[in-house]
Parts: C-alpha cells; sequence; structure tokens
C-alpha cells in the first residue's frame, strides 16, 4: 500500500463574481514509503493548494486522500491535527519561524504539536542542518539559508513520515538555495521519510529523478508542456 494514495481529489473556490473556479481535479495520485518526488508548475496552477489539502488544512469538496493508512478527508478538524503533527513534516517557502523564539525553542515548539519536546532529538536536528552553535539564537541574528535551515529541522521534529516542501528554495539565492535543496534531501533520507516538493525552478527540478508535471496530474490545471 502507497504511503499517499489520492483518488478523485476536487477543490474550488469561489471567485469574487460568484462563480465556482476549480482549482485541483486529480483523478489519482500516490507516493511510496521514502520515494523523492518533484512537482512541477508555474504559479497559479494550484500547486499550493494541491499541498495543503494532502496535509488537511484545507478541505476537499470531493475524493480521497489516505496518509499512512488513514483517511484525511473525513477526518474531524482536532482528528486532522493529530495526524498532521505525527505524520507530515511541511517546509513553506516563507520559513513561518517565530521571531520571538530562539533556533531550538522553535524545533522544540513544533515537537509539542506532536508526541512531545525531546531536547535531545532537537539539538540533534539542529547539530545535522550545522547549526550547533546557533541553539539560542533567534530568527533576526541568522541569514536566510540558516532560517531556512531552522526549517527542515522543525519539519523533522516528529519523526514524519513524509515531509512537503513548498518553493523551499525560493527565497534563496542560487548557491543556498542548492544546498538547501541538498539538505533537505539528504535529512529526509536520513530520517526515513518521503519527500514531495513542488517548484518551478527547472534547477531544482533536475536534482530529482522523479519529476510530475501538475498540468498532467491535475485536470483543472490545463496541459503544461515538458521541458527538455
Amino acid at each position: 500500500m502507497p504511503l499517499l494514495e489520492i483518488t478523485g481529489l476536487k477543490k474550488s473556490f469561489v471567485t469574487p463574481d460568484g462563480a465556482k473556479h476549480m482549482v485541483i481535479d486529480v483523478p489519482e495520485f500516490a507516493l511510496s514509503e521514502r520515494a523523492q518526488v518533484a512537482l512541477s508548475g508555474e504559479s497559479g496552477l494550484g500547486k499550493t493548494t494541491f499541498l495543503h489539502l494532502i496535509a488537511g488544512i484545507l478541505k476537499p469538496d470531493a475524493g480521497s486522500i489516505r496518509l499512512a493508512g488513514q483517511e484525511v478527508s473525513s477526518l474531524g478538524e482536532s482528528a486532522r491535527d493529530r495526524l498532521r503533527a505525527t505524520t507530515l513534516g511541511y517546509i513553506f517557502q516563507t520559513f513561518n519561524l517565530l521571531p520571538a523564539f530562539t533556533c531550538i525553542e522553535n524545533v522544540l515548539l513544533g515537537m509539542s504539536f506532536g508526541p512531545g519536546a525531546d531536547h535531545v532529538f532537537a539539538e540533534a536536528l539542529l547539530k545535522r542542518v550545522g547549526l550547533g552553535d546557533r541553539l539560542k539564537h533567534y530568527p533576526r541574528q541568522l541569514s536566510t539559508g540558516q532560517q531556512q535551515r531552522v526549517a527542515v529541522a522543525r519539519a523533522l521534529a516528529n519523526r514524519p513520515k513524509l515531509v512537503l516542501a513548498d518553493e523551499p528554495t525560493g527565497n534563496l539565492d542560487h548557491a543556498n538555495g542548492l544546498a538547501a535543496l541538498k539538505l533537505i534531501r539528504e535529512a529526509c533520507a536520513e530520517n526515513g521519510a518521503a519527500l514531495l516538493l513542488v517548484s518551478h525552478d527547472r534547477e531544482v527540478l533536475g536534482q530529482f529523478e522523479t519529476v510530475l508535471e501538475l498540468g498532467e496530474i491535475n485536470r483543472a490545471g490545463g496541459s503544461v508542456k515538458r521541458e527538455a
């Protein structure tokens, strides 16, 4: 059984003029345990919406999302929160670190929504991403690349089965972006987590063995021509 299995997934939004706009219409999609897959697509094709549906942040209009054997789309809000806290890690483009908390406090806070704070593991994660000497630094005291590394450590804090990454190199320069991507892939592999990363950056996508075009799996997004 795949780690993630999606069938008949649909999500629409109402436009300001009252019209119904279909954003996601995915007949089927599956991801195996420990797999690393990149999802390509330009802005506006529904990449973030797709990830938010998988994470249970949004509820679909129709369809099934099975994650680690649980039907996400049928869970209540509190049950979705628990599943997200224990099974999913999420790396945002904007990092979403809490500015009033130190590096290790940001990671520990993420743990508090799952099995509970594990100071030893939190410190080990930050050391793994090269921030062992920045445990008590605040986000404002870090470079953009270092903030992204904290976000990676936080995403792995609850030993998730699946890590979702939404344009995780989008706010980094070229060198730091490729370094962050390498770190994300290595850290997921070391911790036994599958990775589903979305990006429109062809150089980022070129680092993956498996790249899927969102327009090919999402009928609402239209056709996207694959570049050579």
